[in-house]
């Protein structure tokens, strides 16, 4: 029989809870005789950010000595449901998720919230549940920076197609919403354009292909990270860096590469290893029985031709 994509959704969560029910009671002996274990459900790793996310992660979890199982959801929220319920039938001590839906998400941990098992947010977070920490950038403040560095880049007038992200999550609605925000300090600047790419660089070079061709005269581009602006510089070619300034966000190494090759104007920095670092901390801690913040935030930058040097070295 074949269920349609919320049937699939619900009998998942079903099946999570049900497993939660049969090795909740039992997780505190194993926990005390055994070791630590923990899983880590990322939205997906064919993405440079969340594979230094995952890298930052293993590390911090093999210095404490959890034992961090990684699984890849490659962008589907049934699939990262039914991991979920793998990983509490397992006998999982804490859950860190980076969701591929921050709505969506909800359903999948609220079973695992029920049985007392420590849930952590990274990156993204996860909306209508109370998951113990959000591990995350302030993606609105760096909107905003990316909207003052494509300003300035653009001599503050000119037309500007923005490249969105994963519709759903928390990252591209809170730097779309800070870009917003930050461009309209700037009346001579006019968004003539938006359309999702996904987070996804090949995507992203197909739509800014479509955008460009129906708005030529456009001299700015902002897209809420940086595979997708990698994607908008080989859609622009000769024109990326001279013609058209290109703000991507992340700090990934291709991005950073992009800007000292001058065809990327700025990135904003986020600091994925230290992402992952701080979340598995925070399960630490959890685990431990102490107290944490619900919100811990991780700095972000402003990168250009001026400091890139800084994060290559």
């Amino acid at each position: 029989m074949k269920f349609s994509a919320p049937r699939k959704a619900a009998v998942l969560t079903m099946s999570l809870a049900l497993a939660l029910s049969a090795t909740a009671c039992n997780r505190g002996e194993e926990g005390a005789e055994g070791s630590t274990s923990a899983t880590l459900a990322l939205s997906t790793l064919n993405n440079p950010f969340f594979v230094e996310l995952r890298d930052g992660a293993e590390a911090a979890a093999e210095e404490a000595g959890i034992e961090l199982e990684v699984v890849d959801a490659q962008n589907d929220s049934a699939t990262q449901t039914n991991q979920l319920a793998t990983a509490a039938t397992s006998g999982t001590d804490g859950v860190i998720i980076n969701p591929v839906d921050s709505d969506a998400a909800a359903a999948a941990v609220a079973p695992l919230i029920d049985a007392d098992v420590p849930v952590v947010a990274v990156d993204r977070a996860v909306n209508g549940a109370e998951v113990e920490s959000l591990v995350s950038s302030d993606n609105v403040a760096g909107g905003r920076q990316a909207a003052d560095a494509l300003a300035e880049a653009m001599g503050e007038e000119g037309k500007v197609i923005v490249l969105q992200g994963v519709a759903g999550t928390s990252a591209s609605r809170d730097r779309g919403a800070g870009f917003e925000e930050g461009i309209a300090a700037y009346p001579n600047i006019e968004v003539v354009a938006k359309q999702t790419a996904n987070f996804d660089r090949a995507e992203a070079l197909n739509v800014a292909t479509n955008l460009l061709q129906a708005n030529p005269d456009v001299t700015g581009i902002f897209a809420e990270n940086d595979e997708m602006a990698l994607g908008a510089i080989q859609a622009l070619g000769d024109r990326a860096g001279s013609e058209v300034k290109v703000v991507g966000f992340d700090g990934t190494e291709d991005g950073l590469a992009a800007i000292e090759a001058g065809t990327m104007t700025a990135t904003i920095a986020q600091q994925p290893a230290e992402l992952g670092k701080r979340s598995v901390e925070v399960l630490e801690q959890l685990l431990a029985g102490e107290t944490v913040e619900a919100t811990i935030p991780v700095p972000v930058t402003t990168v250009n031709s001026e400091n890139v040097g800084e994060f290559t070295e």
